[in-house]
């Protein structure tokens, strides 16, 4: 049976508004999530590009703002166009939706998914390292906003930002175990393949899922957090909530066309490369919506005034990404998952074939000609050196190294690994950099420096 819509208000601490505070739940975890520490810290984190080439690219937070403006207008778009669908009760609010966007990627450690996986193999003997199980734990216990529940955000907010609703343990594969490159004989170098992780939550927050969940009835709670296994590969998550599907589209479309369009402005995406891995039947359903819209705007050939303005002046590269945008907001789609009966998780927002091939090709674009190439990969390298050898250091001798809170913190945890963890992948790019340098690097630092 469903639940009511007041088991998904409710806070872990049981904590209740003043009585003259008029703003709804998903307003609070909105305060919360703006107003948290995680969320100023993504300003100093890598979305690709690593910070300091230049001012202009996006940052994890630049990301996070964008990913929540456009899960916002996908929710107006649900809610004008489905009025007289079941789901239409269960569109997220704006402030809700907003929430998740700009929470979804708190996880995120330092040099981004190279980051991810260098803490991966540093707790590889500990419970593991996954960015989206990272969030979860900022959100559930590490934030300041309550004594012992981090943020306390309501049932539904967290719901949405539960991503991978499957444990680490039931998620890895056994036969992959994080290890060093074996090759290397000189320097200590990560074999990548199988330190990244599986897509999970992490054990230790077990009880928060479980607390999470509870609304839901035994067949939907033993179906939502079940996975297909995926031979060679980590076992795979089969589902996300409703909430959760709109934020996770609102994310695709934001790496797709809005990296895409940092690429180009850089240099980094040159035509030649755009017309050989997006080609035109890739393009079709955003060229028709063109043509159907814009009648007589291309004097030949669709695809080639669509190209022109992508590597035109900043003006037409705006605009363009603009028509990108929207078309792939207006796509999106309700599907439900008819063995569902919680409306929370029995309806996905998904975008449909034609749609979701064209951002695909945007995608594999960018991870081609900018993730892969040596220009990102020897930073990338670079930083998972410096993460597993700070992480390494202070696990040599928490008590001598770790700053005041962190090494309370330890204490108090009875000495678990993941408290270090913790503080590692709070850092931001910059901080990072910096402990290392006054770790390892003989010229620098100093007794004044700030920890």
């Amino acid at each position: 049976m469903a639940s009511t819509q007041g088991d998904w208000s409710e806070r872990r601490s049981g904590w209740k508004q003043q009585p003259e505070d008029r703003r709804s739940p998903s307003d609070v975890d909105y305060a919360r999530i703006v107003h948290s520490g995680s969320f100023r810290r993504l300003q100093g984190k890598t979305q690709i590009l690593n910070l300091g080439d230049s001012d202009f690219y996006r940052t994890r937070l630049t990301h996070s703002l964008e990913v929540a403006q456009i899960a916002g207008s996908i929710a107006r778009q649900f809610d004008g166009i489905y009025a007289s669908h079941p789901a239409h009760p269960h569109i997220p609010p704006l402030s809700l939706i907003q929430s998740a966007g700009f929470s979804h990627d708190l996880g995120h450690p330092p040099f981004g998914h190279g980051g991810e996986v260098a803490l991966n193999y540093c707790m590889r003997d500990a419970g593991g390292f996954e960015g989206n199980g990272h969030t979860l734990r900022i959100l559930a216990r590490l934030e300041n906003f309550s004594k012992a529940h981090g943020s306390d955000l309501s049932r539904r907010a967290m719901l949405a930002v539960l991503k991978y609703p499957v444990a680490f343990s039931r998620a890895a594969n056994p036969a992959i175990v994080p290890a060093l490159y074996e090759t290397a004989t000189s320097i200590r170098t990560l074999d990548t393949k199988v330190c990244k992780p599986p897509k999970c939550y992490f054990d230790a927050e077990s009880d928060v899922v479980d607390w999470v969940l509870k609304p839901l009835d035994k067949f939907d709670r033993d179906e939502f957090t079940s996975c297909n296994a995926v031979a060679g590969k980590h076992n795979k998550p089969k589902h996300k909530s409703f909430d959760c599907s709109i934020m996770d589209v609102s994310d695709d479309i934001a790496y797709g066309v809005h990296d895409l369009e940092d690429a180009i402005a850089l240099g980094l995406v040159r035509e030649n490369h755009f017309r050989a891995h997006v080609s035109e039947a890739d393009s079709a359903p955003f060229l028709d919506s063109l043509k159907q819209k814009y009648p007589g705007e291309a004097d030949n050939d669709v695809y080639d005034h669509f190209v022109d303005q992508l590597y035109g002046n900043g003006k037409e590269r705006k605009h363009c990404i603009s028509r990108l945008v929207h078309h792939f907001v207006t796509s999106v789609e309700i599907e439900t998952i008819d063995v569902f009966s919680e409306p929370l998780i029995r309806f996905r927002a998904v975008l449909p074939a034609p749609q979701d091939r064209f951002l695909s090709a945007l995608q594999n674009l960018v991870v081609e000609k900018v993730i892969r190439t040596p220009n990102v990969q020897h930073l990338e390298f670079k930083g998972q050196k410096m993460v597993v050898s700070v992480f390494e250091a202070l696990c040599s001798d928490p008590d001598a190294l770790l700053p005041e809170d962190a090494r309370q913190d330890y204490a108090d945890s009875g000495k678990d690994q993941r408290v270090i963890c913790d503080y590692v992948a709070g850092m931001t790019d910059s901080f990072l950099l910096k402990t290392y340098d006054r770790l390892f690097s003989p010229r620098m630092g100093s007794v004044f420096d700030k920890l």
